[in-house]
């Protein structure tokens, strides 16, 4: 009796392990594993994106997989591979350039894995949603802004992002609408790549070319804060203004170095971004286009 009653214990404890196993194993698998592939984190926007989609995903409860891009395409499509390998169930991304992300998108859609794109558009493949400021918008924002501020006349410098990206695009087009026909001439327009030490090293070229500016308009306040420093060297007085309203930015602004800079939400955008996740995931009809606000920061 006792050998019989040990084996029939042996038999129901076995049984119930496999059943805890079995649990844990629906348990995980309800847990939805999101990609996000970052153009660059080395710049304070794209840090505060990934902070915002963090968080949110911490609150509903997903595993957040962040890769960086750092500025390639190539390392792009790779990030985007390693994700597909992984299985994961959605995939964010923050385009280093809308033209060339169209193949690691075109990826994602062959292996069935949803793609939303955040702040910068893909110019080709399926996307679910698309989530960013308007651009264009925030372009004009900044030229009507510098139009009345220099009383419409004046020379202004435009230093443009990355070529291919969206926002650049944007943001460029949506300036020069802004200032056609205003009297403002545009005396020099240059690709520094939103990259700071590039911002830094393009005015100095232009400082040394023109002797006359009144204004900068740069695509983004990396950029803008490099335009700062040599402008500063040169001892000259232009009026500089940005794009994003990063902390370093805003801290210009309010201490009288930069005019202005464009105000998005870089953690709205990551939250959005995660949120719609969730709703793709489910199968819910989610809208193409989630726009975020946009704001003119200047000192108060």
């Amino acid at each position: 009796m006792k050998k019989g009653f040990l084996i029939l214990l042996v038999v129901v404890l076995t049984f119930g392990m496999g059943a805890c196993g079995a649990n844990q194993t629906t348990e995980e698998s309800d847990t939805p594993t999101i990609g996000l592939v970052v153009s660059t984190l080395n710049n304070p926007f794209f840090v505060d994106l990934r902070d915002g989609a963090q968080s949110k995903a911490d609150e509903l409860g997903a595993t957040l997989v962040v890769l960086d891009s750092q500025d390639d395409a190539a390392t792009e499509m790779s990030n985007v591979e390693d994700l597909i390998t992984q299985g994961v169930d959605l995939i964010l991304i923050n385009p280093t350039d809308s033209d060339a992300v169209g193949s690691a998108v075109a990826a994602a859609n062959e292996a069935n894995i949803p793609v939303i794109t955040l702040d910068r558009a893909a110019n080709s493949g399926e996307v679910a949603v698309h989530i960013a400021s308007d651009n264009v918008a925030g372009g004009e924002m900044a030229g009507k802004y510098i139009v009345e501020q220099l009383g419409g006349s004046g020379k202004v410098v435009e230093l443009e992002g990355i070529p291919g990206a969206s926002a650049a695009r944007d943001r460029g087009e949506g300036f020069n609408k802004a200032i056609e026909g205003s009297g403002l001439e545009v005396v020099a327009k240059q690709t520094a790549n939103f990259d700071r030490a590039e911002g830094l090293s393009v005015m100095e070229n232009i400082l040394q070319a023109q002797p006359e500016i009144n204004a900068v308009f740069a695509h983004n306040d990396e950029m803008a804060l490099g335009a700062l420093e040599a402008i500063k060297d040169s001892g000259r007085e232009i009026m500089i203004v940005g794009f994003d309203a990063t902390d370093d930015a805003v801290a210009a602004v309010e201490a009288g170095t930069m005019a202005a800079t464009v105000q998005q939400l870089p953690k709205e955008i990551g939250a959005n971004g995660v949120d719609a996740a969730f709703k793709v995931i489910a199968g819910e009809e989610v809208d193409s286009y989630i726009p975020v606000e946009l704001a003119l920061v200047t000192k108060e």
